[in-house]
């Protein structure tokens, strides 16, 4: 009698292990960045923290450089549920959810402490959760800092702009703001963007100076000019489809975790990208200019009044945003 209690004992204990196993959730995150960028190390310590607090019941497994597809690609697998979650920015992002067309305009927020303050707080938490209806929901920002020119020339005013080849992301606001400042915004994908440089595909590109050191645009890119133009943020989000297949404790956990890495990864952002600098200068010879900011922002100011005309929550959300500026 005692054999057969072990037995059933221990088969029990091995339905409870299958169960377990089989009710496991692996979550798939696209991102186009190497797994030595910022942002993927943030999203790792999501990762690793929603399968500590779940007991394994959720994983996280994050595919760099992207392998399952482009950011826009990776945002339309998301919206039909094909992926559980990816990794874009708010200028990809505005051309599905038209709430993140603020974080494109040009000197939105008065200083990053401003933005900081504003992607924390609830208006971050509204403009995430407006993309739910069309099946992107946001769990949290990365920043990735402000974003400046680099090309092989300095750019210090909206006349250095001009008949320039301008690589921008594919965002109607991008487009516009190199239009107004003369120059000649030409989309191209991440991935190309280092060739599309040193074939003089393009002339120069905007970025945050770790596009320097990481995508080693310093190589093929000699001067960066500090007009600070842009912060926009990086976005994790997933599929209705998959939120919906978790419990509601493994929902908390996850968004909890997201919740952290932001913090986290906004304390550190500074620290990496100030190294950036700083390698791009020592190794890859790249010169850092500072610049008079107050003529780009006159050249770009029309683009508040036609966002806010063409959509009145934009209007809304720039209002908010510039009356929460300390």
């Amino acid at each position: 009698m005692k054999i057969a209690t072990r037995l059933t004992c221990g088969s029990a204990l091995a339905l409870v292990a299958m169960t377990a196993l089989a009710e496991a959730r692996t979550l798939r995150l696209n991102h186009n960045n190497p797994e030595d960028h910022p942002v993927h190390l943030s999203m790792q310590r999501m990762a690793d923290e929603v399968e500590e607090a779940t007991g394994g019941s959720v994983k996280i497994r994050i595919y760099a450089n992207g392998q399952l597809g482009s950011q826009r690609e990776s945002t339309e697998q998301v919206q039909n549920c094909s992926l559980d979650m990816a990794r874009s920015n708010a200028a990809e992002l505005e051309a599905f959810v038209p709430s993140y067309a603020v974080f494109n305009l040009p000197y939105m927020f008065a200083s990053e402490e401003h933005f900081d303050q504003v992607i924390a707080g609830d208006l971050g938490r509204q403009i995430l959760d407006s993309g739910i209806e069309q099946g992107i929901r946001g769990l949290a920002y990365y920043t990735e800092g402000a974003r400046s020119f680099y090309a092989n020339k300095p750019i210090l005013s909206p006349d250095d702009l001009k008949g320039v080849k301008m690589r921008v992301q594919p965002s109607p606001s991008a487009v516009r703001m190199i239009e107004l400042l003369g120059g000649n915004p030409t989309p191209i994908g991440w991935g190309e963007l280092y060739s599309a440089l040193q074939q003089g595909v393009v002339d120069g590109a905007e970025n945050n100076p770790t596009a320097l050191t990481t995508a080693r645009h310093g190589e093929v890119a000699k001067h960066f000019s500090m007009d600070e133009h842009t912060l926009i943020p990086s976005v994790v989000f997933m599929s209705n489809c998959a939120w919906e297949e978790l419990t509601p404790d493994e929902q908390t956990a996850l968004t909890t975790a997201a919740r952290n890495s932001m913090i986290s990864h906004g304390e550190e952002w500074k620290i990496a990208s100030d190294k950036a600098i700083e390698d791009a200068q020592s190794e890859m010879g790249v010169e850092i200019h500072q610049v008079d900011k107050a003529p780009f922002i006159e050249a770009v100011q029309p683009m508040y009044d036609e966002a806010a005309s063409a959509n009145p929550e934009i209007g809304t959300l720039i209002e908010q945003i510039r009356a929460s500026a300390p």
